[in-house]
């Protein structure tokens, strides 16, 4: 007789990705866009990473629910995850605030937001519920979650970061016992608990939860009855589970995905522009953190066809050049040199302009002797000819959103009120 085979918990489960958010504090970045759909790393959109972990782990079902200005990035998930099969028992459901429980109600929460939809994941029937965050950047395989979520006997398992305690402020943090059994979840603690026997670190929620589906629905269910509720997995479903059953927390380094050239667990929250521009500027790196030339951890995306970035003209103070810059396809450097920059697709940098420590999202045009230094362009910006930036704080900050390090981010809007 043969060996009855086992196959991975990820096989079960379907993942459930929180793509509502507009992300605020990205500023105009996300006026026209929700922060899931903000472009990321040359060539891929935030929310690539939630979804290609979950599809690398083995996880075949795979729905997003969407809410603010979500054009953009409904586009992008069915320009570039189109390719699940029912036949294969995949399924990739968009699923937008449609008012399908009440003719006047949107996502009240991100509980509510898996709450509406609820016939539509029975209908998949799957055993186990991986809710996620679409809006950070990391590379996890959950499978090794799910398995610990099973073994615990857990009602809840609880994805989390180790900071050290005192950067653990803005976080939702775990006060848990030595095996590591939620006893307590605080948010954004004025003095938050450390970890037993790491008393200088602390457990910081990544908005990643594990549920069996069952007791999911069950919670689901009774928080919609709850009038004083805000029907969200952070104020209220996980609070009462602490309370009242079994909540584990899962350190992210136990399941974190590492190549060769990464030493230590990544995860980022790029939700300023400070902290949006260092990770991107960050990839221009010799060895970065972030290792995105991983094929054994692909980050799936939309596949552009895109002719290859060039690099024209060889004279003195007119050359084609980039050193430790990132050029996706389609760019042309013509006569334009960059240092320590990232170009998103489609951009074309003119003569005689300068970017250093530029991120550059698609299809921008920089004018002739335009001269670029800590900024964040958006999309399909046309920069105009001799525009200096970076030089000036005061007339940066008049002209432009200038951050607190100093980053500008530059808007075509911004650029039409300039008095040139």
């Amino acid at each position: 007789m043969s060996e009855k085979r086992i196959q991975p918990l990820a096989r079960d489960a379907m993942a459930y990705v929180l793509a509502g958010g507009r992300g605020s504090r990205l500023k105009e970045l996300t006026d026209r866009r929700a922060k899931p759909a903000v472009y990321f790393g040359g060539k891929a959109r935030i929310i690539d990473f939630a979804l290609s972990n979950a599809l690398n782990s083995g996880i075949r079902r795979i729905g997003v629910a969407t809410q603010y200005k979500a054009h953009s990035l409904i586009r992008h998930l069915q320009r570039g995850w189109d390719f699940f099969r029912p036949e294969r028992n995949e399924s990739f459901d968009i699923l937008p605030a449609s008012q399908r429980v009440s003719e006047t109600q949107w996502y009240e929460g991100t509980a509510d937001a898996v709450y509406q939809n609820i016939d539509i994941i029975e209908a998949h029937g799957p055993e186990y519920m991986v809710i996620l965050a679409g809006d950070h950047i990391y590379k996890m395989d959950y499978e090794y979650m799910l398995q610990q979520h099973v073994d615990s006997g857990a009602d809840v398992t609880i994805g989390c970061l180790e900071v050290p305690r005192m950067d653990a402020t803005g976080f939702g943090v775990m006060h848990v016992n030595d095996k590591d059994e939620i006893i307590a979840f605080i948010e954004k603690p004025a003095d938050p608990p450390g970890i037993p026997g790491d008393e200088e670190n602390a457990l910081a929620s990544m908005g990643i939860y594990v549920f069996h589906t069952k007791f999911l629905m069950e919670c689901l269910r009774r928080d919609a009855t709850d009038p004083s509720s805000s029907r969200d997995f952070g104020k209220d479903i996980i609070p009462y589970i602490v309370e009242h059953g079994k909540a584990v927390a899962h350190r992210f380094a136990s399941s974190c995905v590492r190549s060769d050239f990464e030493h230590g667990p990544y995860w980022r929250d790029v939700g300023t522009i400070d902290a949006y521009w260092q990770a991107n500027i960050d990839l221009t790196d010799i060895v970065p953190d972030l290792d995105i030339y991983d094929k054994s951890w692909p980050i799936w995306t939309y596949a552009e066809i895109t002719p290859p970035a060039k690099f024209v003209h060889d004279d003195e103070n007119r050359r084609g050049s980039a050193v430790s810059s990132v050029v996706s396809g389609d760019c042309i450097i013509s006569g334009a040199s960059l240092n320590r920059s990232l170009l998103f697709t489609g951009v074309r940098a003119n003569s005689y302009s300068r970017l250093e420590n530029a991120v550059v999202l698609p299809s921008v045009k920089i004018g002739r002797h335009a001269q670029l230094s800590n900024v964040v362009i958006d999309h399909g910006v046309v920069i105009p000819e001799g525009l200096v930036v970076g030089d000036d704080p005061v007339l940066d900050a008049k002209r432009f959103r200038r951050s607190e390090n100093g980053i500008c981010l530059i808007t075509q809007s911004m650029i039409d009120k300039l008095d040139l």
